[in-house]
Parts: structure tokens; sequence; C-alpha cells
């Protein structure tokens, strides 16, 4: 006999499962460029495998039952700024937000967001049975609405998703306006500033959460080593916050968290900077590239501080993605994001770039 309907949560019961990029597509009788995903062109660091293999030979045992050696060289990464308690680590980025969900969000409270943004804020959130608060991001330029989000707060507010660079639009929030933000919010708020993508941010007034963390603010920065680190496949990521706000977190996770090729994986990955360096200078080559081509095109794009550009191909999103998939160009539809017909492109070789430029001339004069 099947269960009945009031076993089941409504709040667990509406939401669709989040769905990421798809996988590699096959038999698309081209050559394939996948710049669907925003991950690593370049791989990861000789180190990471390195490492990885010789844990390999230890998959018959269980992992670190805790993550303090991964904590300890994180605190040894940020110059000893921060302790080794205070930092949180997870199976990747997405994963940390998960953890902030379950420990901050209920059918009480709610948390705010700006569309266009990372789904998994919306959807993680919804399915606490949190209410979800969006003040979107301002036109044309996708700018951050602060006054419309310090007056969303309320007493209910327990989290404030910032994101910055923001995936899909590639914009950031600049130092002022961080700034503006925290000097106001209350302390019944967690502001979660998500800097996945800070490694690529050029801009002067661009700022990550470590010197807010630093003073003692409410601020919870979240990283991965997925995306400039190439560990996307082993599934890695870490935040840092203040020793209180960590404590509470951590003391609630469950033992054997992290497994033994993340431990490894991640480790090795921050000792290897040259190849964080490598790959940043020719993502930034590659970005110019890009967003040049699109100019010669004129396809409409958003200025990014990313590896990955917003770009508005003037069609139907599944169009286009359907149409630079045959082409063997694998691209992201932003509607899921909050950004409706608009496609997300990752920033990849020289060749995948120019796979991409390609297909646009193709899908452009068809």
């Amino acid at each position: 006999m099947p269960l009945t309907e009031e076993v089941f949560k409504p709040s667990l019961s509406s939401i669709q499962p989040y769905k990421g990029g798809k996988g590699r597509l096959v038999d698309v009788g081209v050559e394939l460029h996948k710049l669907s995903s925003n991950e690593n062109p370049y791989g990861c660091s000789p180190l990471v495998k390195e490492a990885i293999g010789k844990a390999v030979s230890r998959l018959n045992e269980y992992p670190d039952q805790t993550d303090i050696r991964l904590r300890i060289a994180l605190s040894e990464f940020y110059n000893q700024e921060l302790s080794a308690d205070q930092f949180i680590t997870g199976n990747g980025g997405v994963n940390i937000i998960e953890i902030i969900v379950h420990s901050f969000l209920d059918t009480k409270t709610n948390c705010i967001v700006s569309n266009p943004c990372f789904l998994p804020y919306i959807q993680f959130s919804e399915k606490v049975g949190a209410k979800v608060i969006d003040v979107p991001l301002l036109d044309p330029d996708y700018r951050l609405d602060v006054s419309g989000i310090i007056g969303a707060i309320n007493q209910d507010t327990r989290v404030l998703w910032l994101c910055s660079p923001n995936n899909p639009t590639g914009t950031y929030i600049r130092k002022e306006e961080l700034e503006e933000i925290l000097d106001v919010v209350p302390d019944h708020v967690v502001v979660v500033y998500d800097e996945v993508y800070f490694n690529y941010a050029v801009a002067e007034d661009y700022v990550t959460g470590l010197d807010y963390v630093m003073t003692g603010k409410n601020v919870i920065a979240i990283n991965s080593f997925s995306k400039s680190y190439g560990m996307a496949g082993v599934r890695a990521g870490y935040a840092y916050t203040t020793e209180q706000i960590a404590s509470y977190i951590n003391g609630a996770k469950r033992p054997f968290y992290l497994n033994r090729l993340a431990l490894a994986g991640a480790i090795a990955a921050l000792q290897d900077q040259d190849f964080i360096k490598d790959t940043v200078q020719k993502t930034h080559e590659q970005r110019a590239f890009l967003c040049q081509q699109l100019e010669k095109l004129q396809i409409g794009f958003w200025p990014t501080q990313a590896n990955f550009v917003l770009i508005d191909p003037k069609m139907h999103s599944a169009e286009f993605e359907s149409m630079m998939a045959i082409r063997g160009v694998m691209v992201r539809p932003a509607d899921a994001f909050g950004a409706p017909n608009k496609i997300r492109v990752t920033i990849g070789t020289a060749a995948n770039n120019q796979a991409f430029v390609e297909a646009c001339k193709q899908v452009m004069r068809s």
C-alpha cells in the first residue's frame, strides 16, 4: 500500500530537485566543447592527482573522523589570520549552502535572495519551509539593490544570500555596497557571502569576506575547490566565519563527513598556488578574447568578473542551447537562475572559445 499524503512534508513535495548543468553529451558527431558548468578546462594541479593517487590505496579504510587536517591547512593558507576553528568544510560549495540552510532556517523564518541568483539558495531554503524574499538585481546592469535589501529585512529574517562574483550574471558587489549592508544588518541575520569565483575577480573595489569576518561581522564566506582548483569531480568546499558560528555549525555535522580522496586532494590543492595563478592568467586572457568576439558578433553580454559570461542571444534559450549543441558546444540556459532567455557560457580554452565563436556565427546566420 502506498503511504498516505499526510506523511509527506508539503515543503518537500512541491519543489523540483536542483538540476545542475547537463552531463557531457555523447554521439553528437563533432568534437565536443563543454562550456556549461563553469569547470576548470585546464584540469587540476599535479599535486592533487598525486595525493589522490596515494589515497586510493587506502580506500578500504574510513577517512579521518573529522576534517581537522584540512581546517589546519586552510588556516595556514590564510596565513593564520583565521584559526582552524573558523572553517567549515563540506562536499562542495553547494553542500555548504545546504548546511547553512539546515542550521538557520525553518518554517518560522525567512531569507533574502536577489534574482538572478544561484538556484540552491531558493530551493534549499524552500525545502525546509522558509519564506524566500526576492529583492531582484537592478536592470539593466544587474547591480545589487542595496536599499531594497535593507528594507526587506525583518524580525524573522535569518539569512541574507549574497554572491560576488554573482552566478549567473558575472557581476560583483562593490565594496561600498557590501559595507552599507553590513553596517546596518541586525545581529539576528547571517550574511552568506558566496565568493567561489573570487580568484577570477580583478575589479579594484571587489572584496572578499575576509576583512569582515576578522572584525567579527556575522558573515559566512563560501568557497569551493570546484572552480579554479579544478576539482569539481571530487566535491570539496569550505567556508570561513566567526568562531561562534563555525562552532555551532560544526557541532551539528556528522563524523566522516569528507571522504578520503576529497581530503587528500583539497589539502594538496592549497599547496600549489602556481597552478591557480596559471589558470587565472589563462582565463583572463580568454575572457578578454571572448568578450571582444561577442562585441564583433553584436551579441549582448554583461561585463564579468568570473570564469563565465552571461549573454543575450536574442532568441529562446532552449533553441539557442540546442543549435549550439548540434555544433558541439554545450552552454547553459540561465532561465532557472532567474534570467529568462539568457545564456551562461564558461570561459574555456582557446580552442573551446574559438569553437563557441564559430558556432555562434553559424547560429546567427541560420
